[in-house]
């Protein structure tokens, strides 16, 4: 079987269009958390009232990672005694939007003062 295109500069075009033209990276502004939930589908959500999202994920203000992730028991601990004190914190989202539209988060960082 014989695969021809009848147009090949459609597959330049494909090609060169950026795939992951959604993934942004970058910290979210500070915020305090509003909701901090562990899961049984192998994850942990933050809900943050944050007005800076530099994904473009639908909702601006869920976030996720997933426990098997290095790093992931850490977050989810310091996102737990910022939580206890009623310090904000803000999320470094890595681009990745899950199915409900929640940024995926790499890192955590709470400000030190209220």
């Amino acid at each position: 079987m014989k695969i021809t295109f009848r147009h090949p500069g459609w597959l330049g075009v494909f090609l060169t269009v950026p795939i992951a033209g959604y993934a942004v990276s970058g910290w979210t502004d500070y915020a305090y958390i509003e909701e901090l939930t562990q899961s049984s589908h192998g994850r942990f959500l933050v809900k943050l009232k944050v007005s800076k999202n530099p994904t473009r994920c639908k909702n601006k203000e869920m976030f996720y990672r997933a426990y098997r992730m290095p790093g992931a028991q850490h977050m989810y601990v310091k996102l737990e005694n910022a939580v206890e004190s009623g310090k904000k914190v803000r999320v470094h989202v890595t681009g990745r939007c899950e199915l409900n539209g929640y940024s995926e988060i790499s890192s955590v960082t709470i400000l030190a003062s209220k």
